[in-house]
């Protein structure tokens, strides 16, 4: 072995705490860029090859009813390769074993199994018989939520009549690999799930032989989807179509790519925090180990020792640190990609999801921890091999004394001489203070926004669910229906109140750019479904004229005073020109709302009525669910307090892991920058405390005086933290701006004082750790030691 690297293990056994707090830093950052990198990476390809192998549709498109000889035309449309037409029907099921109704979507499906658009992957049972009008395959979300076994049967609402349906099979389709109910931003698979049934069964059920109410293409390669759908567009407009889409809009898509998104964004910023920091600390022990050395750096270049070859022993030691980083964050970020690979497994739904990694990842991963490293050693290496040797021999000069602010001030007679120590040698080096606060303050900034993702969804539901919806039920009519049924409604059992709304479906259009969406006719004066501001104070409907959600409204670039135009898709189809009379702040979706009577006035339809909002009396449920399980006239029902509680879930179990991961990772940098700073010390202040120690100070006061430093460090970081906390957590709103959703900056004081908590007791353990080095201290050696 050289000698070279004899002194390269003595110093990694010298510097094993450090070298160890370090390489937890390292292998953090490696953690996360593993199991992001690795779970964003299984999930695109599982997405891709799922899509491809069961032929997930590029358009779609939704109407009333047309004959199944508008087909050739559909494929005679330029760009269009395959054609799927099918029934889609919604229908109320009863659940054995549930009070509650709930809601299914009905597709159909050929008779006998055949190649086709969205097609059926079998998790477990038999495909329909032909002979057998009842069977029907359900979706695997839905079977587990509701504990549903092959011959199992459900009741349902088909068409006005009642019918018991026998499940056969349990199937999963890439139309539904995240199944939610429209209109609904979590997925609740308890009460709404996909029902696969016979064409022939459905189209007989409801009168629609010969004729198909929904439909999806593929396109050949280099069509334009634009052009496709403007044709599409204009052959089904007779047909009342309610407006083709493109994958991009399909909503299981939307949520699968929004998530796919984010987590490439995770795997980027988040392990370059922990990367940075690690070659902070790698800086700062480098410089030191090199000011300890300057003798023996003087005594092996007189030996004969090049520059380069002094310079790749001190690499080596930074390599050391990576390569043990690298292998535990490589570990521990294999585990946490499969945790999250199992997570996403409840919500997604593919025929297989496995954590894999790419041996690209690893190698990426090596190379920037490396990178990362070498980059924050580089400078205290260029010191090294920039020292001739007889400057090196020298010892370096002592720091020039001046006095302190605190001083200069005349206010050092209000501390103690260690008070005045710790002062002064916090103000000599500003530069070694600033980054050890800018280390800490990263820490707090983490758990600050760790906490703040909790914070942001419990005020989202509270607001969501407790202010603007105030509803106990939601229930939406098979068709729209006159003003009388809302007395019909508030006729049934333990309905309290009864408050109707009108929901019509349109394209907005302002200039060249669209959205559709469903224009929500409201009661002015409604007390169940209340309009706010960000205040939260009530925003009243105008008379006439549209308001809008401010995303809405961005998407759409319209101001308050701009006029849209509205092309109803239903109906008579009419087209208007509405006055965007206002915004508002909403945190789920985007919307547009008008009184009820001024959307009457513009569909020129009377008082109709879509369905109503209910409150209802808790200890009458048991007589209004079955009611409603089996009211023809009722297509879904949504219950507030059960969608709450499933959100409530739902966030718990993707918050989980990554929160408890955020908050261990945030300790290990809390812990890293405090015991580095507090060691560095004691190396460089051995000699002092000694000295102190013999003319009197006692134990108790030289650990205050080392650690006293580091109480000031991490004190002063506190609040620094909490800073970049909110800063982060105010980047993370716009990361959030979707329409899908958005997060409230709302960062509340349990954030602040869960960040101090957890920052204080890594301060105290790596006080602990020093302070039992400092019992350990030899006076007589220390003070032998050359300065």
């Amino acid at each position: 072995m050289q000698a070279l690297d004899k002194k390269l293990i003595r110093d990694l056994w010298h510097l094993w705490g450090q070298v160890l707090a370090i390489s937890l830093i390292v292998a953090c950052g490696i953690a996360i860029f593993v199991a992001m990198s690795g779970t964003y990476q299984s999930l695109k390809l599982t997405q891709a090859a799922y899509y491809d192998q069961y032929r997930f549709a590029q358009v779609f498109a939704q109407l009333k009813r047309a004959p199944d000889s508008l087909i050739e035309q559909i494929r005679a449309i330029p760009g269009v390769a395959q054609v799927q037409t099918r029934i889609v029907m919604e229908v109320t099921l009863d659940i054995p074993g549930h009070r509650e109704p709930a809601t299914g979507r009905l597709v159909s499906i050929p008779e006998t199994p055949r190649l086709m658009l969205n097609d059926l992957y079998l998790r477990q049972g038999r495909y329909i018989e032909p002979v057998q009008a009842d069977e029907v395959l359900v979706s695997e979300a839905f079977a587990i939520a509701n504990h549903l076994q092959l011959g199992d049967r459900l009741g349902a609402i088909i068409n006005g009549r009642w019918q018991s349906l026998r499940i056969v099979g349990i199937a999963l389709s890439p139309e539904y690999v995240y199944e939610i109910r429209p209109g609904d931003f979590f997925p609740d698979n308890q009460r709404f799930g996909v029902l696969w049934m016979g064409q022939k069964a459905v189209g007989a059920a409801f009168d629609m032989d010969g004729a198909f109410n929904d439909m999806a293409l593929t396109l050949s390669p280099g069509a334009n989807v634009s052009d496709v759908i403007f044709r599409l567009d204009r052959l089904l407009t007779p047909y009342g179509s309610f407006g083709a889409i493109q994958r991009k809009d399909q909503i299981s898509h939307r949520f699968i790519s929004d998530e796919i998104t984010q987590l490439k964004a995770h795997a980027m910023i988040l392990p370059a925090i922990f990367l940075g920091i690690g070659a902070f600390l790698l800086h700062i022990v480098l410089t030191r180990l090199i000011s300890t050395q300057r003798d023996q750096i003087a005594i092996l270049k007189a030996f004969g020792y090049s520059n380069w070859q002094i310079g790749s022993h001190f690499l080596k030691l930074v390599l050391v640190i990576v390569f043990v980083g690298t292998a535990i964050g490589t570990l521990t970020g294999l585990w946490l990609g499969s945790s999250l690979t199992r997570l996403y497994t409840e919500f997604y739904r593919f025929p297989l999801l496995q954590y894999e990694v790419q041996p690209g990842t690893a190698i990426v991963a090596i190379l920037i921890s490396a990178g990362s490293a070498l980059l924050g050693a580089f400078a205290a290496v260029k010191r090294a091999i920039s020292l001739p040797p007889a400057e090196a021999m020298r010892p370096e000069p002592p720091a020039q004394f001046r006095r302190t602010i605190m001083e200069r001030l005349g206010l050092q007679r209000w501390l103690s001489p260690v008070g005045r120590i710790i002062l002064r040698n916090l103000e000599r080096k500003p530069i070694q203070s600033v980054l050890s606060i800018i280390g800490i303050s990263l820490a707090v900034a983490l758990l600050v926004v760790g906490h703040f993702s909790f914070d942001a969804m419990d005020y989202l539901m509270d607001v969501q669910f407790r202010i603007i919806q105030r509803d106990d039920v939601t229930i939406l009519f098979n068709q729209p229906r006159s003003a009388r049924a809302r007395y019909d409604v508030s006729s049934l059992p333990g309905v309290l109140y009864a408050e109707p709304f009108r929901s019509v479906s349109a394209r907005l259009r302002y200039d060249h750019r669209s959205r559709q969406i469903a224009i929500l006719g409201l009661e002015p004066q409604g007390e169940l479904r209340q309009l706010v501001d960000l205040n939260l104070n009530p925003v009243p409907l105008p008379p006439d004229g549209m308001l809008l959600t401010t995303k809405l409204a961005e998407l759409l670039h319209v101001k308050p005073g701009d006029r849209l135009t509205v092309e109803v898709l239903e109906g008579d189809r009419p087209i208007r020109t509405v006055l965007v009379a206002g915004t508002i702040d909403e945190l789920l979706g985007v919307s547009a709302y008008m009184d009820i009577h001024a959307l009457n006035r513009l569909m020129q339809e009377g008082e109709t009525i879509s369905g109503a909002f209910l409150a209802v009396d808790a200890r009458q449920l048991d007589e209004l669910y079955p009611l409603l399980k089996r009211t023809p006239a009722v297509a879904s029902v949504s219950l507030r307090q059960a969608m709450m509680q499933h959100m409530q879930e739902t966030i718990a179990r993707s918050q989980q892991i990554m929160n408890v991961t955020e908050v261990i990772f945030a300790c290990v940098i809390a812990f890293g920058v405090i015991y580095n700073a507090a060691r560095i010390s004691l190396s460089e202040r051995s000699r002092e405390l000694a000295t102190l120690r013999i003319i009197g100070f006692s134990q108790r006061q030289i650990a205050v005086v080392l650690l006293g430093e580091q109480a000031v460090l991490t004190v002063a970081a506190i609040p620094v933290g909490w800073a970049l906390g909110y800063g982060l957590a105010a980047l993370l709103t716009l990361a959030y701006n979707t329409e899908l959703y958005r997060f409230p900056l709302i960062v509340t004081k349990a954030s602040y004082l869960f960040s101090f908590s957890v920052i204080a007791i890594a301060a105290l353990l790596s006080g602990l750790f020093i302070n039992h080095q400092l019992k350990r201290l030899d006076l007589i050696v220390v003070l032998k030691t050359s300065e």
